[in-house]
């Protein structure tokens, strides 16, 4: 547990070093979700049925940013060897920098949505249920863009590569985390797209470290 907290607090320290990074994805979420009302116009009634799916895609194109520079870093250094080598289990490793990568690029999403959610003319209600949305839905993301971050380290071209497998795999939380706030607008409850919401990120937290794990010793060999 020492060397999966030293993981996630090296790697917030670097993320703190390249501040553009991290403000890159906000910058980037928060002009795709404003150009929307500017486009369609000041129909609430448009806004608020459209609002759910904006904001998802938006949230969803901006994590995946910084996605390819999860493992790269470490693999051209050398850090990652190391961390193949070293006797703490390297699922656990992955799994500090998973953390690391949602407390970058996630977490500041999650919070910074309500806000943008303001220009869809959206409750207080259906906010608080896009902010449960984005918290169970957006560690999905970093977990399953792990994977395909290894799956695509040292290859060339990876970038596209990387958007080609991580995409794909993105729609089912992009479509109940969405689902639960138009079911919300919809007055018919969101507890069952959000409990799937959860089951999803169950299974990420036990699957995904490991399969990134195996992906990256393929890359190491």
């Amino acid at each position: 547990m020492n060397a999966f907290l030293a993981i996630v607090r090296r790697d917030l320290l670097l993320a703190a070093r390249r501040k553009s990074e991290v403000f890159t994805a906000l910058f980037f979420f928060m002009i795709v979700v404003s150009l929307f009302p500017l486009g369609i116009g000041p129909e609430s009634a448009t806004l608020r049925r459209i609002a759910p799916g904006v904001l998802w895609v938006a949230a969803l194109l901006a994590a995946m940013l910084s996605l390819n520079r999860l493992f790269a870093a470490d693999h051209q250094d050398g850090t990652l060897e190391q961390m193949s080598l070293s006797p703490t289990p390297l699922a656990l490793l992955v799994s500090g920098k998973v953390l690391a990568h949602w407390l970058t690029a996630g977490l500041p999403l999650v919070l910074l949505a309500p806000v943008l959610g303001l220009q869809f003319d959206l409750s207080a209600r259906s906010l608080g249920i896009l902010m449960i949305s984005l918290l169970l839905g957006t560690p999905v993301l970093s977990l399953i863009g792990a994977i395909g971050a290894a799956l695509t380290l040292g290859v060339r071209g990876g970038g596209v590569l990387l958007s080609l497998l991580v995409l794909p795999l993105y729609i089912p939380a992009l479509i109940f985390g969405a689902g639960a706030v138009e079911a919300d607008l919809a007055g018919l409850g969101a507890g069952g797209h959000l409990s799937l919401l959860g089951a999803l990120l169950a299974l990420g937290m036990f699957f995904a470290p490991w399969a990134a794990t195996a992906a990256l010793r393929i890359a190491l060999e």
